[in-house]
């Protein structure tokens, strides 16, 4: 349970870091501020970070106390994805700690009774990065005057903070208390605030009352509108409150790292926080970066500028066919390859679209017989070795074998090739004609060509097709690929015109009792396989499809009975059914997991893991490994 180690860790950090003795350590003022404190236009570090600030012991993580300074350059391939900076930075309410445990770390604590009633303590004195004080207002603001406006957030609350049908009871006891409560438990509330994405229950009150029509009056808001070139004060409400993307330089953050550049396109630059929360126990502000360069490149050159020593840290982008070259730039590059385990439940998984729009193939696509004659005729172990030289593990989506909920019949059902009992299931299901051409033809006459669509960003993902499309033709089946960008992909796999695609497996391969099986039930349309099914459950009904698959109904039930349970005996009973239930069913055909992850770093930097998983969720990739305590040596 989380409940004991989160209070006690409240009571540790009060009775040890204490308002007084918190500024009893000599906290030292940064070098890339200096001039500003020098000038009056910033305060001293003792005044900028918070009178109970996050207190971290280097030696009590194995790791080195660093220095402040120098520039961290890394790449992505698209400007959008600077908010990997709020993925990386990992500055959340509550987080997980090195060994995958949720603790308070923008929260100086927080209290939890029985997974009903939460009582969120702020840290005293904390503040945004423009000065401005973080205090329950802040998510009184957002509850009340953005989560319950119906303008702002036209389908309510965020789904997490629904207990069937149940919103919490949400109170303000002074400047430092949140509390959130329930009737009933709310067992993920922890969990999803420590989410790579995190859902952002607060807002700068006092920057974004300007731009809402309760706090400001009309003349000044029609002329921010006219001078937006906006229609509705919502529209540039919405706008401005772009907490998770970061590509706004005015918007204050608690991220240990600030945006620097104003429309940007290729290159953007992030300083360091000056008001930042951590401070480690030499009395270092953290970040020890002072400034991160982000430079956007084509997909394509990743690889290529990273063997040439232009970045000092990078993981996204690289695959593991980009070793080799990798390997062979470390001398000339100044740099070491790091190979991480990989926390995803399947390194590549094809999704059978059980939404599409074609009748006669949706019919198909949920016979559980045609998923399971799919993956059956897969030869996964020439794709181990073509692409991963036999060091990633052969099998079906399910949880890996550090998740308590791991099973190795799981891992092997309708996995291991078979060719005879795949096309014993075709022809059982009735495709038991072909054309000329030796393809099974479906009842109405067409061919069975699936079309599989993906988002052209991996080669490994098409390398591995070129080999399944051999693999299922000799099961009668034409497999065509169709790479498409990555937005306009996902537009049509929600909209019911893909047929099949292709994405990672589960973000989660490691899930917990504590963990929300919210990701297998059908409840978002981010799962590939039931996009409409999750339309439908986050739109409460709006929009989408209610499932109408047995196996579908039941996972949905399931994820229910999850939020209602009250012991983690019971939500780990639910977890290993709805394990099970996926595995039977294929709803994602995995093809392997736990290949390698390179991860490039500068031979310059330190405190980054030799060994460890880089994962989405839960870890925020680099982000549960804290970047803002890597430092550069000279």
């Amino acid at each position: 349970m989380l409940k004991r180690p989160l209070t006690a860790l409240v009571f540790a950090a009060c009775s040890a870091f204490g308002v007084g003795q918190a500024h009893a350590l000599e906290v030292q003022e940064s070098m890339f501020w200096q001039s500003d404190v020098a000038s009056g236009t910033l305060p001293p570090v003792a005044e900028r970070i918070p009178e109970v600030p996050e207190i971290v012991d280097m030696s009590l993580r194995s790791r080195e106390f660093g220095e402040q300074g120098g520039t961290l350059r890394t790449m992505v391939t698209r400007s959008k994805d600077v908010r990997q900076m709020v993925v990386y930075g990992y500055a959340r309410l509550v987080g997980y700690n090195e060994r995958y445990e949720l603790v308070p770390d923008l929260l100086a604590g927080i209290d939890n009774e029985s997974d009903k009633k939460f009582t969120m303590r702020l840290r005293p004195g904390h503040k945004w990065s423009d000065g401005h004080p973080f205090t329950s207002e802040d998510f009184r603001y957002w509850w009340e005057d953005v989560a319950n406006n119906e303008l702002l957030s036209p389908s309510g609350p965020v789904d997490f903070l629904r207990v069937e049908g149940e919103l919490p009871k949400v109170t303000f006891p002074d400047a430092h208390t949140v509390i959130y409560e329930w009737s009933k438990p709310n067992p993920q509330f922890l969990q999803m605030l420590a989410e790579a994405r995190p859902p952002f229950i607060y807002r700068p009150a006092h920057f974004m009352k300007p731009f809402h029509a309760k706090y400001t009056n009309e003349d000044e808001l029609s002329e921010r509108l006219y001078e937006a070139r906006v229609r509705s004060w919502a529209a540039l409400h919405n706008r401005q409150d772009n907490m998770y993307k970061f590509d706004n330089p005015d918007l204050p953050t608690l991220q240990p790292w600030i945006l620097a550049t104003k429309d940007g396109k290729s290159r953007f630059l992030f300083v360091r926080n000056p008001y930042y929360h951590r401070v480690d126990s030499n009395g270092v502000q953290l970040p020890y970066v002072d400034v991160v360069e982000m430079q956007v490149v084509a997909p394509g050159l990743v690889a290529a500028k990273a063997n040439a020593g232009e970045v000092d840290l990078q993981a996204r982008g690289l695959d593991f066919k980009d070793t080799a070259i990798l390997k062979k730039g470390e001398a000339q590059g100044g740099y070491t390859t790091k190979l991480w385990g990989n926390g995803t439940a399947s390194q590549i998984a094809i999704y059978p679209n059980l939404n599409y729009n074609d009748e006669g193939w949706r019919e198909t696509l949920r016979d559980v017989r045609f998923r399971r004659a799919l993956s059956l005729a897969i030869n996964r172990k020439i794709i181990n070795r073509g692409l991963y030289f036999g060091l990633a593990k052969q099998g079906g989506m399910t949880v890996l074998p550090v998740s308590p909920f791991f099973k190795e019949k799981n891992r092997d059902a309708w996995a291991i090739r078979d060719v005879d009992q795949a096309n014993a299931l075709l022809d059982e299901m009735g495709l038991d004609k072909r054309d000329k051409n030796g393809y099974r033809t479906l009842p109405d006459g067409r061919p069975v060509w699936v079309v599989i669509e993906t988002a052209g960003e991996r080669q490994e993902v098409e390398n591995a097709l070129q080999i399944i499309t051999d693999n299922w033709a000799e099961i009668g089946v034409k497999l065509i690929m169709r790479p498409l960008e990555r937005d306009i992909l996902r537009n049509r796999v929600y909209a019911g015109e893909t047929m099949a695609s292709t994405w990672f497996g589960w973000d989660n391969g490691l899930p917990q009792t504590y963990t929300s099986p919210g990701y297998l039930a059908p409840w978002d349309q981010a799962f590939q396989a039931w996009p409409k099914w999750g339309q439908y459950h986050q739109t409460h009904g709006e929009v989408g499809e209610p499932p109408d698959l047995p196996a579908a109904i039941e996972l949905n039930d399931l994820a229910h009975q999850w939020t209602k349970a009250y012991t983690s005996v019971d939500r780990a009973v639910i977890w290993q059914r709805m394990v099970d239930i996926h595995a039977e069913n294929v709803f994602g055909i995995g093809l392997l997991n736990g290949a390698p992850q390179p991860v490039v770093v500068s031979n310059r930097l330190r405190n980054v893991p030799d060994k460890a998983i880089w994962a989405w969720s839960p870890g925020a990739h680099f982000g549960v490994h804290r970047p803002d305590e890597f430092f550069f040596v000279e």
